[in-house]
């Protein structure tokens, strides 16, 4: 026992009690100042040089505004006529340092002096690590479409060159760390996060998070153009109680596993993501920020995350003041740690925090093991970042990566393939060049929305309205805001087409914007109802944040296109859609429920859910996967190989996709699973391949698809991943109500 209270004795040694030590190692032989040596090695050395003070410094997070910056300016980003406080960071960083800075949104030169400050002042010369939000789009940088947006592409490629356009961006201004990508499985519609997710299904967002985080991560972390990128939250959150954000989740340990654990594993086991944000939720009756289960078993033990784990913005904190489960905020941030929780986010302020680290470690209510767990993860991120070696940003960057040609020219990519297209009865669209008269009524109609996360003041902000200008510039466009019903009827009455702009918008949509309803919003539904009831040709565009409740519409409005949030380039993407330039390919990722009384309503739900409702139709609006174009696709010869008893190797499942009609055009292909006879339910199918491809008209593709025997497998009753023999069947088509089967059999 005595080996282990001299170690914990020297954990908590005080500063004071270092006096002899300089004030700073200048030693520039010290190991872990040794860019050869490997990073666990000089994570180790430094550690052993730290006292207790210091690690808890570098678990703690600084605010950009106040803490470094004058009050009075912008919170959201560093003001031009900003001014590094170095009397703030001398009292707050002092010799101790800094774990990290956010809310700052720097430029190079800004955060390069904040960075020098804190190197040269602290002892042992601990570089900051500077975290930003960056979901789409980077301060005032690209605005690229939403990820619901991104996900309805169905295009992992686009997801890497979007989240490494943005990566480039926000180091090239000094930011070492995106709080992106969101990978919860978004199954509650009413939850105003739902625009961050890549939608309902694990698989569809497991393989787009590990697009997203090798794009952001890029092939070494120390590169320029790199940053940590940092999948939340951690896990389960898509699923809130109510569709309130941060409520209870309730769901069990099968459904954490084959659900919501899924859409996480790819970014952590094969894209080495280096951050991850923990949730607000409690599962089970258990907050998931203090629950070692979720961060020490599963997450650092069963996936192998070596990086470090973030409280979501007062995650900790909840633990005391809403699920009660801590006695105090000590006690909070105690049990946070020992679960696996590594730093804070504003949760407490840093007397209170770094104060409950020291005591903690002095009654041994905080196990050393966890804290030295906790601090090593933070310093292994930094090591990996280069920020030892090379921890000053190259000026000249911003010049050549913001808003680059390269990148605009991704987001307006993003933009055409979101684009999904719900309805087109009597082929109404696409729209002929030739109209002389256009109406564009609604909310929407001249403002880009952007969405959550980014500022509608930046960017083109190409509009509907913009779009349409540009496209038809010898028409004559009328715009009306459709706040006066009556002078909207009169607009589309004169018109030969009326386009209506509606949907949702910032106020309504977002982190912190549930909804009771699903509804369109405010005066929406009469004005459309006014506006069919002129008689003349209608067509809905819809921008929101999430799957709205539209039966109306999609029973008496011939064409109805989504575009969701679709960045700067939005209005021209819509406009290059409605009028044939861009051939709408996108699929949703989310069901479309018709009424929110069919809640929940994803597409893949156990095959024991049978029963139909007395007063309206149990099948969605528009399911999951679907999107229609202005061409036709065909699916044909769909076979499966199955591989030898006992073999590891892949099931092939090899289908034809044909373009039977007269113009060229994209599809994504969609393989979904069942399970015939299984020893736990099961979902009825479930996504396991996809394939977006581009075929000229009459033209045939066979596709391939691999199945891994662990895409077969099921949680089964003993708690083990167990891949079952016995008959499955697959389903491949454009959605997930697919139809084209075929069966196979895995033997024992």
């Amino acid at each position: 026992m005595r080996p282990q209270i001299l170690v914990h004795l020297f954990l908590c040694l005080p500063v004071a009690m270092l006096a002899q030590q300089s004030a700073r190692v200048s030693n520039d032989t010290a190991p872990y100042k040794q860019p050869t040596l490997p990073i666990d090695d000089r994570v180790r050395d430094l550690i052993k040089r730290m006292t207790v003070e210091e690690k808890a410094r570098q678990l703690d997070m600084y605010a950009g505004v106040p803490d470094l910056v004058d009050k009075a300016l912008d919170k959201t980003h560093v003001a031009p006529e900003a001014k590094f406080q170095t009397h703030n960071a001398e009292k707050l960083f002092g010799l101790l340092g800094v774990g990290s800075v956010h809310d700052l949104y720097p430029s190079a030169e800004f955060s390069n002096e904040i960075q020098r400050w804190t190197i040269e002042h602290s002892r042992l010369g601990i570089p900051a690590l500077f975290i930003e939000e960056g979901l789409h789009g980077y301060n005032d940088g690209t605005v690229f479409p939403a990820p619901i947006n991104l996900a309805a592409t169905w295009d992992p490629a686009l997801a890497h060159s979007t989240a490494a356009a943005i990566a480039a961006e926000m180091r090239a201004a000094g930011v070492d760390m995106v709080l992106a990508p969101v990978l919860d499985v978004a199954r509650e519609p009413r939850w105003g996060r739902v625009e961050e997710d890549f939608g309902e299904d694990p698989y569809l967002t497991g393989i787009l998070g590990l697009a997203y985080v090798q794009g952001a991560q890029g092939e070494s972390l120390s590169s320029d153009h790199s940053v940590i990128a940092e999948p939340k939250h951690f896990v389960g959150h898509g699923s809130p109680e109510s569709g309130l954000n941060t409520s209870p989740v309730h769901i069990g340990e099968r459904e954490l596993r084959t659900i919501m654990l899924k859409s996480f594993e790819p970014a952590i086991q094969e894209g080495h993501a280096m951050g991850v944000m923990a949730a607000y939720h409690e599962i089970d009756g258990v907050p998931v920020a203090s629950d070692p289960d979720i961060f020490t078993t599963i997450l650092r033990g069963e996936c192998g995350f070596k990086g470090f784990v973030l409280s979501d913005l007062g995650a900790i904190r909840r633990l005391w003041e809403d699920h009660h489960t801590a006695a105090n905020a000590k006690d909070a941030i105690v049990q946070a740690i020992n679960a696996g929780v590594d730093m804070q986010f504003y949760d407490f302020s840093h007397e209170e925090f770094q104060n409950a680290i020291i005591s903690g470690c002095e009654d041994h209510t905080l196990r050393p093991e966890a804290l030295d767990r906790a601090v090593s993860s933070v310093l292994r991120a930094k090591f990996a970042l280069g920020l030892f070696d090379h921890p000053y940003v190259d000026t000249s960057l911003t010049a050549r990566t913001k808003r680059s040609k390269e990148h605009l020219a991704i987001s307006l990519q993003s933009a055409r393939e979101s684009m999904t297209l719900l309805k087109n009865d009597g082929h109404l669209l696409p729209l002929s060049k030739t109209v002389k008269r256009v109406a564009l009524i609604g909310p929407n109609a001249a403002i880009a929305r952007y969405g959550d996360y980014e500022d509608e003041k930046n960017g083109q902000r190409i509009s509907i309205a913009d779009g349409l200008r540009s496209i038809l510039p010898s028409a004559t466009l009328v715009v009306n805001d459709g706040s006066d019903i009556q002078r909207a009827v009169e607009a589309a009455k004169e018109s030969e087409i009326a386009i209506l702009a509606l949907g949702e918008y910032q106020g309504i949509s977002g982190e912190g914007f549930d909804r009771q309803s699903l509804d369109l919003p405010g005066n929406q539904q009469p004005l459309l109802e006014a506006i069919i009831a002129t008689g003349k040709p209608v067509v809905l565009v819809l921008q929101n944040g999430r799957p709205l409740t539209i039966p109306w519409a999609a029973e008496h409005v011939p064409a109805i296109l989504e575009a969701w949030y679709p960045g700067e380039y939005g209005g021209q993407a819509v406009a290059e859609t409605l009028f044939g330039d861009n051939n709408p390919g996108g699929k949703l990722t989310i069901t479309f429920p018709r009424s929110l009384g069919q809640l929940p309503d994803f597409y893949n739900f156990d095959p024991s859910k049978t029963n139909k409702y007395v007063d309206g139709d149990r099948k969605p609006q528009f399911p999951f996967g679907f999107g229609l174009s202005f061409t036709s696709f065909e699916y044909s010869q769909l076979s499966v190989q199955t591989p030898t008893s006992g073999s590891r190797e892949d099931l092939v499942v090899h289908v034809t996709v044909t373009n039977t009609g007269n113009r060229e055009g994209d599809e994504v292909a969609q393989l979904y699973l069942h399970h015939d006879v299984s020893s736990v339910e099961v979902a009825d199918r479930a996504l396991k391949g996809f394939s977006r491809v581009h075929l000229k008209p009459g033209e045939s593709r066979q596709l391939e698809f691999h199945l891994k025997r662990d895409d077969l497998a099921v949680w089964a009753r003993n708690h083990q991943w167990v891949v079952e023999p016995g008959s499955y069947t697959v389903f491949a088509g454009g959605s997930s109500d697919a139809t084209l089967s075929a069966k196979f059999t895995i033997s024992k």
